[in-house]
């Protein structure tokens, strides 16, 4: 079959009234091809469109409330690019492990007419490359029937599952756009705190799952004097370049796909693009793959490092929600924290500053009302703030809020206390 060039306004004309479409993700939104599909919204009605994690270069257009009768957005993850809409009701979120959310479309609990994708150019043999994100896309594009790409220019070439032949796209869009650069945090003072406290619990031959922001960068950097590191990750970013380039992540003592770094999706600089194309050190696979807490288990220590909104003193952590608000979705957390806890020598963190960006304890008493428990207080190993690492498994509930109160911030420890002693009584005030 030859490919089919065109424009990107007659390649959407293949989506109809009611089509389910899912829109790839990670940093490489298709956004010609999703302006051209927005440009028909006067001749569409109901076409749903299924998104996963994202970081987008604008608001999504197509959830414009304007919009509403011609298209239905629904997405997995609330990325920057939908949550605006989510929080309006224009667009729904639908929970969902990250590493189960293949299984939505394979099980056909959602249906997919059609897939937009933001692909490399064909290589020797006529494979294209979903480049920096495999995740959902890999699952997506399996259980679609019509299948459109942007031949992006600036797609690196992934190695792993991310593959499809150019033969098999019914609309090839020829574009060289430039794909979304996540820039790398500055680690604030109480993160490089934070990063210090998690790196000195992580031993020489570990294998590491590290999410996204200035914690991760902070306890990336505080690696420099560790040994034979592996990476196993969701989603991989500039901060491990430096550890990768000088050997300290070398893949040595890992057991699933030893000597090279495994990730289900890229979202970083120019660089971090460029480094990757044509690199066989990388495998990108998807998500249903690297977050099977059974596949992750399997390699030696591993160490999970993820965030939370807020904890309470029982250890049950939100990382999806404020209060009512849907802020971003569960994510890969459970798949890792379970993964993680499974494995020999394993330690999961949830890595948190002390209070918000407004000034709040993220330690409290009790979640906010209407706050999402996305990793339970029976999964709760290590909780790290600027203050220390509390160590809660197996503490009873009076332990736990004891170990917490320590790590929260000096100015709500006495409130801490004296909610503690409320609940727990006896048990708690003669507790050290």
């Amino acid at each position: 079959m030859v490919p089919r060039y065109t424009t990107a306004e007659e390649a959407v004309k293949l989506i109809k009234s009611y089509d389910h479409v899912y829109v790839q993700g990670s940093t490489s939104i298709p956004e010609v091809l999703i302006d051209a599909l927005t440009a028909r919204a006067d001749e569409l009605r109901g076409v749903e469109i299924y998104s996963a994690f994202a970081v987008g270069k604008r608001d999504a257009p197509y959830a414009e409330p304007e919009l509403r009768d011609s298209f239905i957005p629904k997405t997995i993850f609330i990325a920057n690019c939908i949550r605006k809409a989510v929080n309006r009701g224009d667009a729904q979120i639908i929970p969902v492990l990250l590493g189960q959310a293949p299984s939505l479309f394979r099980e056909k609990y959602l249906t997919l007419d059609a897939s937009l994708l933001n692909v490399s150019p064909p290589n020797k043999d006529g494979f294209c490359s979903y480049g920096i994100s495999a995740d959902m896309a890999v699952s997506a594009v399996e259980c679609s029937r019509i299948k459109i790409a942007q031949i992006n220019k600036q797609m690196p070439f992934s190695y792993g599952d991310a593959l499809i032949h150019i033969s098999e796209l019914d609309a090839c869009v020829e574009v060289d756009e430039p794909l979304v650069e996540v820039p790398s945090n500055i680690p604030t003072d109480e993160e490089i705190s934070i990063g210090r406290h998690i790196a000195n619990l992580i031993p020489d031959g570990a294998t590491l799952q590290i999410g996204v922001g200035g914690i991760p960068n902070a306890v990336l950097g505080a690696l420099t004097g560790h040994r034979d590191l592996g990476l196993h990750t969701e989603a991989l970013t500039d901060g491990v370049l430096p550890l990768i380039q000088n050997g300290i992540i070398n893949n040595s003592k890992k057991k699933i796909l030893p000597g090279k770094n495994v990730a289900s999706l890229i979202l970083g600089s120019k660089g971090l693009y460029e480094y990757l194309d044509y690199n066989e050190d990388f495998i990108i696979k998807d998500v249903a793959w690297t977050n099977d807490p059974y596949i992750i288990r399997q390699n030696p220590k591993v160490m999970a490092i993820n965030s939370a909104i807020e904890v309470d003193i029982t250890g049950q952590i939100c990382a999806d929600s404020i209060g009512q608000r849907m802020f971003s979705g569960v994510g890969g957390q459970h798949d890792f924290m379970y993964g993680g806890s499974l494995s020999e020598g394993g330690k999961t963190f949830i890595a948190m500053t002390s209070t918000s960006a407004k000034g709040h304890s993220k330690i409290k008493p009790v979640l906010s009302e209407g706050a999402g428990v996305v990793t339970t207080r029976s999964q709760a190993q290590y909780i790290v703030t600027e203050y220390g690492a509390a160590q809660l498994k197996g503490k009873d509930l009076a332990q736990r809020a004891r170990a917490l109160i320590d790590i929260a911030h000096p100015s709500v420890r006495e409130e801490l206390e004296e909610a503690a002693c409320k609940r727990f009584g006896y048990r708690f005030i003669h507790t050290r």
